[in-house]
């Protein structure tokens, strides 16, 4: 299903999926000394591998579930979450008085049609059959590309990425942006790789849409030839795509131009034709992200043959609601995306599945209802405080810098004094009134919930820009900094210790978990090697001198060579290049949340906890935040197509360059994790 949403959002944890748990319990209430103990495996000698002597042993206890590709921190915080949604979901459900076009009405006729798997089996695949039609009906360019724009508009985007955004150069106004897309794989290097993984992950990439063609009608030998042709269409599109690494820049990234001028790019595709489709109409001009793949879209478009851009779209409509329709589509839709490229064994229970379904299409009606229920003002105001702890000591650290000239630090610490912080919930909740729901069907719900959220997104395109707005709900674990709006914003849920009251959380394992590796973290994003490159006003401009400029790549260009020194899997590196903004940014988190807790009156008076000092609670609070483990295929995918290191990387990571960690916990020449000062690496 397709998103409109700002991808030059940067983000705390390694994926932007909701939700990622079973059905586990979530643990007893009980005192932090305990919890934080009971986690660490003192086999392992701090200095050699900090993360699993923090957590090593929680690690080691609790197993990744057949349903998950992975589990942690965040899957514990998303237990909670779940059963709560779950009991909001089923009060809603029970409303018999509920006023139509209400919240309550939309959340609880759409979990009664999603639980609803007898009327959802009888379906089958019928209630897309008149979306199937309009494909079969494709007969020559023009209806073809009638086809791609209804598409777009029902969440089944093919062949071309749209998005609503605020214009990089100019924050004040939202504007159309073009990106690459239109594959089938997690991204360009799926295709290519010659790897024993890949090479079989291609294999089975035919075989899963040969299968899904089948379900559809089609005979198996038609099927497989169809499938052939169709992968062959998709690594051309590859081909033509940015490299993760060099989707990082910003500049390159952004090419603006008119309708017109996007048209002789692409001809096939008339801008104005084609946007008036879209129901997008009265704009002047556009931003096209790779112009060279919408040459390849060109080429495409003239060498295709209509047959096999009917299998093109047909593919491209099944996946996208696979997961709402008849079991058999589901469980192929399941088998190669979940347990092909992701190692997951089973699927979760249809309730969460729901619950993620909705999240996506009504997460702030949901939000509202679970921040009256969760979320303290208590709990608000104790955030706030840490969020104003951090930004102080991050201004102290800027007029610091041995490295930085006075200009460029002043215009560094103005930036910073305007950034927006956004705390627990928004102030302004989407009006989803509009938003057609009922109990007859529930991939009906799925594609009007689609159509609402395509129409908000473009309907921005003629609006001033609200800087209000989150992108995220109160109830994900998650958080991000948002360059156009020069803001950073904290859900509620990220701050969540599960197993813990946050009244029984000490100061040393708050600054760890929330100051450093969440607000410290998203903070730093907006100095980071591509943040640093937006202004006050979060446009697109340089404001170093460049001296300074240079200063900070040499070093940047540090903590590239030591990511890219690190092999995960099998002879997987990281990619340095490409996770070089978040490997910044927790560099940043760390020293930040660490400055911030030397103020506090339990670091002051020192005492120990637990046989622990103060500052071995810190680093032990911050590796909590990134407690957990993935499946290999789950790792193989995130080195290729996140810009987030693996959870061990981003405690052993930035701890091997912080002076701190090595006077905490004696860290000497000979431990695995020493690195001579000379090598570590300094930037905020």
């Amino acid at each position: 299903m397709k998103t409109i949403s700002p991808p030059l959002i940067f983000l705390t944890i390694l994926s932007v999926i909701y939700f990622t748990s079973c059905n586990n319990t979530t643990a007893p209430k009980q005192q932090a000394p305990n919890l934080i103990a009971s986690y660490r495996d003192t086999t392992v000698k701090p200095g050699d591998d900090f993360f699993h002597y923090a957590v090593g042993n929680w690690v080691k206890n609790n197993p990744i579930p057949a349903s998950e590709n992975s589990w942690g921190i965040w899957s514990l915080v998303n237990e909670e979450s779940y059963t709560r949604l779950k009991l909001i979901n089923n009060e809603a459900a029970a409303q018999k008085d509920a006023v139509k076009g209400s919240n309550a009405q939309k959340i609880g006729d759409f979990w009664f049609t999603g639980m609803d798997s007898t009327t959802i089996e009888q379906q089958g695949i019928t209630k897309i059959q008149t979306e199937i039609d309009l494909i079969t009906g494709v007969k020559d360019k023009e209806t073809l590309i009638n086809e791609l724009a209804h598409l777009q508009m029902i969440g089944a985007g093919a062949l071309i990425q749209v998005d609503v955004y605020q214009d990089e150069m100019n924050s004040e106004k939202e504007v159309l942006h073009f990106s690459q897309g239109g594959i089938g794989l997690p991204n360009r290097d799926y295709y290519f790789d010659m790897g024993e993984r890949y090479v079989k992950i291609r294999a089975e990439y035919i075989k899963h849409v040969a299968k899904m063609l089948q379900l559809m009608g089609e005979d198996s030998v038609t099927a497989a030839k169809n499938a052939s042709a169709m992968m062959k269409l998709e690594t051309a599109l590859a081909k033509a795509s940015r490299k993760l690494e060099d989707l990082r820049d910003p500049y390159a990234n952004y090419n603006k131009m008119s309708v017109d001028a996007f048209t002789k790019i692409t001809p096939s595709l008339n801008w104005k034709i084609m946007l008036d489709k879209m129901n997008i109409r009265n704009i002047d001009s556009v931003i096209v992200g790779q112009p060279e793949f919408y040459q390849q879209v060109e080429s495409s478009l003239k060498s295709v043959s209509i047959p096999d851009w009917q299998t093109y779209l047909r593919y491209n409509l099944i996946s996208a609601f696979a997961p709402y329709i008849s079991s058999n589509f589901d469980k192929e839709n399941f088998h190669f995306y979940r347990t092909v490229l992701n190692g997951v064994k089973e699927q979760r229970p249809r309730w969460k599945r729901v619950l993620n379904a909705e999240e996506g299409l009504l997460g702030e009606a949901l939000g509202q209802l679970y921040v009256q229920k969760y979320f303290s003002e208590k709990t608000k105001h104790r955030y706030e405080k840490l969020v104003d702890d951090i930004f102080t000591v991050y201004k102290e650290r800027i007029q610091g810098l041995s490295w930085m000239s006075d200009s460029t630090k002043q215009k560094a610490i103005y930036k910073l004094s305007t950034v927006v912080k956004k705390v627990g919930y928004p102030e302004k909740w989407r009006d989803y009134s509009l938003m057609e729901i009922g109990r007859s069907s529930y991939v009906e719900n799925i594609i009007a919930g689609n159509i609402w959220n395509y129409n908000y997104a473009v309907s921005k395109l003629y609006k001033p820009v609200d800087r209000t707005e989150w992108e995220m709900t109160p109830q994900t674990w998650n958080a991000y900094y948002n360059p156009s709006n020069n803001e950073i914003v904290l859900p509620a849920a990220i701050f969540i210790i599960p197993g813990l009251e946050d009244s029984l959380v000490d100061d040393a394992i708050v600054y760890g978990y929330g100051g450093a590796s969440t607000i410290g973290h998203e903070i730093t994003h907006g100095f980071d090697d591509q943040g640093r490159q937006f202004d006050e006003k979060g446009n697109l401009r340089d404001w170093w001198s460049k001296e300074d400029g240079d200063e900070f790549n040499k070093r940047a260009h540090q903590l590239v060579k030591q990511f890219s020194g690190y092999t995960v899997l099998d002879s997987i590196h990281i990619n340095g290049e490409a996770t070089l903004g978040e490997n910044i940014a927790d560099l940043g988190g760390v020293v930040l949340g660490y400055e911030a807790f030397k103020k506090t009156d339990q670091f002051k008076k020192g005492e120990l906890i637990s046989g622990m000092t103060p500052g071995q609670r810190y680093f032990l609070g911050y590796a909590l935040s990134w407690m957990g483990h993935a499946r290999d295929e789950s790792l193989a995918q995130q080195i290729k197509t996140d810009v987030h290191s693996p959870n061990f990387l981003r405690v052993n990571g930035p701890f091997c360059d912080v002076d701190a960690f090595y006077e905490v916990f004696n860290v000497k020449e000979g431990d695995k994790m020493f690195l001579p000062d000379s090598l570590r690496v300094k930037i905020w």
